[in-house]
């Protein structure tokens, strides 16, 4: 299959906003050529050097670029802000300044979107959002490719189905599937449904991509016929302690009864780290029908595709 190279006159990733559905299938095409011929991008960030300043834990999103990076020729350096002077108040927009004199990228990962946006708007460097409150755009990156491996995204009538709460990962996916113009819907109770100003941003966007986000307060009705099912941890980090929202959420729990509605070839995605027995039973995770080791494995593709064209 040949396509036609895109190139990226901002070179960011800060969340799927900022790509077309040209830029977004191209990602996901190149997605597919880096993981068939790693050597023919082996020195694409020759001489390159890429920090990753991670203020929450990772396990996947961590391990994804350092091995990218350096799979792609290029120098990894692991920042922690707490022991940067970013830990004793030195702004982002000063750090970021330091940044653009010293690197040729960065990937962050930390709490306030405007933070990255802040590092972004003070250095020329690429600046790669790796998690925010608000959005992970890389996960969701690596979603589609995986769905697009199965020539799903393709398909017509795909009914894919997010259960759960309302977070970063599902943002990032109706922002991906609304730019695509594929349908989602949204399973959960009514007091988690998505973010409303997100929402009529994508009302706007939708006009023209013909898609529909479907919310869908009965978990039953919501995975009724799915194609595929996806689902999230319930408790980000900061809100462990909330019994009341595990107990709001257990009906849309992925389990053998509720997928019953669902088609039988049903496929199960979860972007990890998974609470066994809480969002989704182990029996689901660990079924034939579960592609999640190889959706957790398509974030190094992804991000290699995502580094070639910010790159090349």
């Amino acid at each position: 299959m040949t396509v036609e190279k895109i190139k990226r006159t901002k070179k960011d990733f800060l969340t799927l906003l900022d790509y077309s559905k040209d830029e977004i299938n191209y990602l996901l095409w190149l997605a597919g050529e880096v993981k068939q011929n790693n050597a023919g991008y082996c020195e694409v960030l020759k001489n390159k050097n890429i920090a990753l300043l991670f203020d929450k834990p990772s396990t996947r999103t961590r391990l994804s670029f350092e091995v990218g990076i350096n799979q792609l020729g290029g120098n990894c350096l692991v920042l922690d802000s707490k022991t940067m002077q970013l830990g004793r108040g030195e702004t982002y927009a000063d750090t970021a300044k330091i940044f653009n004199g010293y690197l040729d990228g960065v990937v962050i990962r930390t709490f306030r979107q405007t933070d990255i946006e802040t590092v972004a708007s003070n250095c020329d460097i690429p600046v790669i959002n790796a998690l925010t409150d608000s959005y992970h755009p890389c996960q969701i990156l690596s979603d589609l490719f995986t769905l697009h491996e199965r020539d799903l995204l393709s398909k017509k009538d795909l009914k894919f189905v997010y259960l759960g709460d309302s977070n970063n990962v599902l943002n990032s996916l109706l922002v991906g599937f609304t730019k695509l113009g594929i349908n989602i819907t949204v399973g959960c109770p009514k007091e988690y449904e998505p973010d409303k100003k997100l929402m009529e941003m994508l009302g706007e966007i939708s006009v023209k991509s013909k898609n529909r986000i479907i919310i869908e307060n009965n978990a039953m009705e919501a995975v009724k016929d799915a194609d595929v099912v996806y689902t999230d941890v319930w408790l980000s980090m900061g809100d462990e302690e909330s019994t009341q929202k595990i107990s709001d959420l257990k009906p849309f729990q992925i389990n053998k009864k509720l997928l019953s509605a669902a088609k039988s070839d049903v496929l199960i995605m979860h972007c990890l780290p998974a609470h066994r027995e809480m969002e989704i039973t182990s029996e689901m995770l660990d079924s034939k029908n579960s592609i999640v080791w190889a959706q957790a494995e398509n974030r190094l593709y992804a991000q290699k595709a995502l580094l070639v064209l910010l790159y090349s």
